[in-house]
């Protein structure tokens, strides 16, 4: 039954990233990276059906995804791969969305960054170039973010050559909002605080943290810096909603107290996301 889930995840994806790519990024040129973002300007270039060049393009990086990289990308890539495309082309005829680039960029980032998030979560990618940038960071030794940076980079880069300078900047923009989609997919709307605490009134903060906001604490063992003597952290993991709550206490239990608060987007346990 999980298979099954993830398979429709990966169609349904995969469905998405493609209608999005028809209704906002190719009507408008906006060639946002990746193997969709060069058959938008092949398309624009050499008038080549853009569903073509992406099959054309997925297939052999597939292939030598396996060769180079292993079987472990198994069949549910594969499926990303070539249904992609094919929604492209079974959906070319729908009637552009919007006219207006900057639409364009966000709404089509906002629509390709859903549909890989659901990809992801079924376990499997759609192939194209982050097959390309995992085969140069293994021989390379660069890293995979940055692999994958250079090769939209460059793809982007030919977007402002071949249209023009403001379509690589809405191509940038569609890029950004892919790829905050993508964590908002992945991660979720809510998100966790996490806070550490250096405090002279440690015990004190502790019984608050426990029993007023009925958190969580963990003590660490620290050194300090200047003083070479021994300074406890604690730290605790809050949602954002209690966050305002947690600095007004310590505040009113020890005014001098060092407080660093983060971000803490994927949180498992009691008390938040089951594993």
């Amino acid at each position: 039954m999980e298979q099954l889930f993830e398979i429709l995840y990966i169609l349904v994806g995969s469905a998405l990233v493609a209608i999005a790519f028809n209704l906002f990024l190719l009507p408008n040129r906006v060639a946002s990276g990746g193997v969709s973002g060069i058959s938008t300007i092949i398309d624009a270039t050499l008038g080549w059906e853009p569903a073509y060049v992406q099959w054309a393009l997925n297939i052999p990086l597939f292939i030598a995804g396996v060769i180079f990289l292993g079987r472990q990308f198994g069949a549910k890539t594969l499926i990303g791969t070539m249904f992609l495309p094919f929604v492209v082309y079974v959906t070319k005829h729908m009637e552009p969305a919007t006219h207006d680039p900057l639409l364009g960029a966000l709404f089509g980032g906002v629509g390709v960054g859903l549909g890989l998030g659901i990809v992801f979560r079924g376990k499997a990618s759609t192939g194209g170039t982050d097959l390309a940038a995992q085969i140069i960071h293994k021989f390379t030794g660069l890293s995979l973010g940055l692999c994958v940076a250079l090769i939209d980079g460059v793809i982007v880069l030919t977007a402002a050559i071949v249209f023009d300078l403001e379509r690589g900047l809405y191509a940038l923009i569609g890029l950004y909002v892919t790829s905050k989609t993508i964590d908002l997919v992945q991660v979720g709307v809510r998100r966790s605080k996490m806070a550490l605490i250096i405090t002279q009134k440690e015990e004190d903060v502790r019984k608050a943290v426990l029993h007023e906001i009925d958190r969580g604490v963990t003590r660490l063992s620290a050194m300090g810096g200047y003083t070479d003597t021994e300074r406890p952290v604690l730290m605790v993991v809050i949602d954002q909603t209690e966050f305002t709550k947690l600095k007004q206490m310590i505040k009113a239990i020890d005014p001098t107290a060092f407080v660093i608060i983060t971000d803490a987007s994927d949180v498992l346990g009691e008390g938040f996301k089951q594993a």
